[in-house]
């Protein structure tokens, strides 16, 4: 190649070079920007995609926070259509027992199958030819920011999903409303509401305790939180607001007191306005949600398959278009009572 153009990538993909080939591009960059030929113009824009592509995989959005907070799977094949787990409650009791004994008790598992479909994410990035000629004559890499847009929207899909499901196709989240997470119940505090801009510190640990006191009496105490999940507005009233006469925020007031609880996160999916990801919120008056859970893949677990790919290189007219997909089955959640929602806290 006649031009000097500094590269990030020395590495290309085969499929991405032959797909250029195959196209018309390359040749008529040859006589207009020096390259030696069609072959070199190929590789370069090979190598360019090669650097593009691996920035969009090491990209992350950690305002997505299903994608972080919940434990993750692509134990599924990508090419199954569904995926049948059991969700189970535990019973069965264990006693003390005599030398020789026969009868047992058995300690067994109810449980029963759900079957979850897996759906397709598609997203797509392209560069124009022109985009090409103006790489090529500045020596300068091709905007990463549009295959980090195309992760981005795939990422958020995902997010979502796992949040909330999606109706129309049937993926659950742990949020949905067709799963057995159970419910609690927040009482009204001493001002007559149950959100916790109303309630001081002790109503707020009241809330709270009396979820893990539900979950502990309807397990018989085999389930046990170790995580909270806040709504970002009530986590930043909790962050910023003080006990009266101390120094000490009501968010460490509640850490000191939940020895059980080892992280207590904001998620903005949570808050009442979030109508993508929260099923009881609304743009005005709808509820923000609170989620209480074990933090462990053996209860839950979000499911993608395909996590994020990347295809070759296509041409369509005037353009070099890298398509993008993912799968995933949504949120598998094999122990129903080890998670629990309250609603109403902001």
């Amino acid at each position: 190649m006649a031009k000097n153009i500094k590269q990030k990538s020395m590495r290309y993909d085969q499929y991405d070079y032959m797909k250029l080939m195959e196209s018309n591009i390359p040749a008529s960059l040859v006589e207009t920007h020096h390259f030696d030929s069609a072959e070199d113009a190929s590789v370069f824009f090979a190598r360019e995609l090669d650097y593009v592509k691996s920035q969009s995989y090491d990209v992350e959005y950690p305002e997505l926070t299903a994608l972080s907070l919940f434990p993750m799977s692509s134990e599924v094949d990508p090419g199954a259509e569904t995926v049948t787990y059991y969700s189970y409650d535990k019973v069965g009791l264990a006693k003390i027992i005599s030398n020789y004994a026969t009868d047992l008790p058995r300690a067994d598992v109810k449980g029963k199958p759900t079957t979850a479909i897996i759906k397709s994410l598609g997203a797509s990035y392209g560069y124009s030819i022109q985009e090409m000629r103006a790489s090529a004559m500045a020596g300068k890499s091709l905007d990463t920011r549009k295959a980090e847009s195309a992760r981005y929207q795939i990422d958020y899909l995902n997010n979502k999903i796992a949040w909330n499901g999606d109706e129309e196709t049937g993926l659950r989240g742990v949020l949905s409303k067709d799963t057995d997470v159970p419910l609690y119940i927040l009482a009204n505090g001493a001002k007559g509401s149950t959100k916790w801009d109303q309630k001081d510190e002790d109503e707020i640990l009241a809330d709270i305790n009396g979820m893990l006191k539900q979950m502990a009496r309807t397990t018989k105490k085999v389930e046990k939180a170790d995580t909270l999940a806040l709504p970002s507005e009530a986590y930043l009233e909790l962050q910023g607001r003080r006990i009266e006469g101390t120094d000490t925020t009501v968010l460490s007031y509640i850490q000191k007191n939940l020895k059980d609880i080892k992280e207590i996160v904001s998620c903005p999916e949570l808050d009442p306005d979030s109508v993508d990801t929260n099923p009881y919120a609304k743009e005005t008056d709808g509820q923000g949600v609170m989620l209480l859970f074990k933090n462990d893949a053996r209860k839950l677990t979000v499911e993608n398959p395909l996590p994020f790919m990347q295809y070759p290189v296509q041409t369509e007219g005037l353009e070099m278009v890298v398509p993008c997909e993912a799968r995933t089955a949504g949120v598998l959640i094999y122990y129903p009572m080890s998670l629990l929602i309250g609603v109403g806290v902001c």
